[in-house]
């Protein structure tokens, strides 16, 4: 079998989901795992399908025909198996739940990702967004992540690494371990 990585983005529709599902059933896919956002107008995606390698290249062309037609742009990524060199196999920690709110300023994913990164820590889930503070108190931003701590990371020093960048942005931080999904996703 081969996977694919399905990356979409254009205006929003209505069935879009549906017609890209359908182009993938049509050629024997198999959609294991999406993730799907509306921004700005916008809508993107990230599919991963398996299928029969010899249709890979017939699924392609439908999907780069369907999604062309409605003006959305398109990327088919094969799934290296083995994983190639210089790329690292994710964590297989437990996951952790990171939700993180306070004034919205510019920076704040910087200040975030670049202190998760600084403390080896794989991000599996990022979600950020901002919205009205309750009554007029400016806007708020606000994080949703599920993270794994990489080879040699400590809970604490993340925690640590965490508060300290909470303190300064003077924002709320909760971080705890995570649900894990069992069972098929898609």
């Amino acid at each position: 079998m081969t996977t694919l990585v399905l990356t979409a983005i254009g205006d929003d529709r209505e069935g879009l989901v549906s017609a890209l599902s359908g182009a993938v059933a049509e050629h024997g896919g198999n959609w294991l795992d999406s993730q799907f956002a509306r921004l700005a107008g916008k809508f993107s995606g990230v599919v991963l399908v398996e299928l029969d390698p010899a249709r890979a290249d017939d699924l392609g062309r439908a999907i780069v025909s369907l999604l062309d037609t409605v003006g959305w742009r398109v990327e088919i990524t094969p799934v290296q198996e083995p994983m190639p060199a210089g790329v690292h196999a994710p964590s297989t920690a437990a996951p952790m739940r990171l939700h993180l709110v306070g004034q919205d300023r510019p920076g704040m994913v910087r200040e975030v990702s670049s202190t998760l990164a600084a403390q080896h820590v794989t991000i599996d889930e990022f979600r950020s967004w901002t919205s009205a503070a309750p009554e007029g108190g400016g806007v708020l931003f606000e994080v949703d992540a599920v993270v794994r701590l990489g080879e040699g990371a400590q809970e604490g020093d993340l925690r640590d690494a965490l508060e300290t960048i909470a303190a300064e942005l003077m924002v709320d931080l909760d971080l705890e371990a995570a649900r894990v999904e069992t069972g098929a996703r898609g």
